[in-house]
């Protein structure tokens, strides 16, 4: 709308003219609207409907039953082996610091109960933790050694795990209370502590 009226023509044709580009003017405007809620409100994917799939492809479609007319035995078709992804979780990043702990078991166990001979190390299994000290980063590894006998080969013997506050994680307390004090007293949200 104007701010200050306009003074219009006396003449019934010329009105009738000022009406008329008015109503075209209009006219446009409300097509603009529309074409503006349309593309902010409506759907925003161009998809295909089902009357639309083979709405161009008649020159493949001829150039395949041509193919079909010279090789009717390339009918069949052969598909890979299908491999399966391997399903666990990814190692904790080589980067990152580790920090050592060794959980061994006591001397008096250390004897074979069959024989009284003393258990010899074996290996040891490895199992690692994300722990966080703000602003810094590190791996806690827990190392527990095997031991078993060398003289009559019954059984290996290792030291138990430190208890955990979740159950097969690889938190350790301190990140759970860095992530929750951030995400509920600093008001971060998670993703930015991923």
């Amino acid at each position: 709308m104007e701010a200050y009226p306009v003074e219009l023509p006396n003449d019934p044709v010329l009105l009738k003219e000022k009406i008329h580009s008015l109503e075209v003017k209009n006219a446009l405007l409300e097509e603009r609207i529309r074409q503006l809620i349309q593309k902010r409100f409506s759907a925003s994917s161009e998809k295909y409907s089902p009357d639309q799939v083979n709405l161009f492809d008649e020159a493949e479609q001829e150039q395949e039953e041509d193919s079909k007319e010279q090789n009717p035995k390339d009918d069949e078709i052969t598909v890979p082996a299908h491999t399966r992804k391997k399903v666990g979780r990814k190692p904790l990043p080589d980067h990152l610091p580790r920090v050592r702990e060794e959980h061994d078991i006591p001397e008096e166990e250390k004897i074979c109960p069959c024989c009284q001979g003393a258990l010899h190390r074996m290996g040891e299994e490895v199992s690692e933790r994300l722990d966080i000290i703000p602003t810094k980063v590190q791996v806690i590894q827990h190392v527990r050694p095997k031991y078993a006998c060398r003289h009559c080969e019954e059984g290996v013997k290792t030291a138990e795990l430190p208890p955990q506050p979740i159950p097969r994680s690889i938190a350790t307390p301190g990140l759970l209370a860095y992530i929750v004090t951030s995400k509920y007293v600093d008001g971060l949200p998670l993703y930015r502590l991923e």
